[in-house]
């Protein structure tokens, strides 16, 4: 079977336009898998913080990042307020590469760093992009009116990738006629 540029693009397409439920559908794994560090540390579960297999003291930084990722896990698991969420998380996940991983030495494979850098990354990048529609936020509203809001730091509609630059000219070509 011959696959012409038409079907490949046709596909490329069609697989493009999966990419905002990917986008929910990761960070909903990614929430899930998250959550499992923090119900370690408060709850011993799936299974207690080694090497006695218990909890940690609620009233400590490791207390603190259970909550975190506990919480902070589920809400981004249901997709609710997920861009100050994740930005928050993202900042605790760079906290523990940089505390713990990082004096072990520079390289994530060596220093057992890999998960709190990637989950940084993670979560920095849904801090930007949103939950994506299955989401609490989605339902709200909030995806909606977050990206037509303009804030100091977001590059103006007239520079932006949206604005057709041929309905300009052929206006300004209709004016002079």
């Amino acid at each position: 079977m011959v696959v012409g540029s038409e079907t490949v693009a046709n596909v490329v397409a069609l697989w493009s336009a999966q990419a905002p439920r990917l986008q929910s559908l990761l960070r909903i794994v990614a929430a899930l898998m998250f959550m499992q560090a923090g119900t370690m540390k408060l709850f011993a579960f799936p299974a207690g913080v080694p090497p006695d297999g218990g909890t940690v003291p609620l009233m400590s930084q490791a207390g603190l990042a259970g909550i975190l990722e506990t919480f902070g896990g589920a809400l981004l698991v249901l997709g609710l307020f997920t861009r100050p969420i994740a930005f928050l998380l993202s900042g605790e996940m760079a906290v523990a590469y940089f505390q713990f991983a990082f004096p072990q030495g520079i390289w994530p494979i060596l220093n057992d760093g890999q998960l709190p850098a990637l989950y940084c990354f993670i979560w920095l990048y849904f801090s930007a992009a949103g939950a994506g529609p299955w989401s609490l936020d989605a339902k709200r509203g909030q995806v909606a009116a977050s990206s037509q809001k303009m804030s100091r730091w977001q590059v103006p509609r007239i520079f932006s990738s949206t604005l057709n630059w041929n309905e300009g000219i052929e206006s300004s070509q209709r004016n002079t006629s």
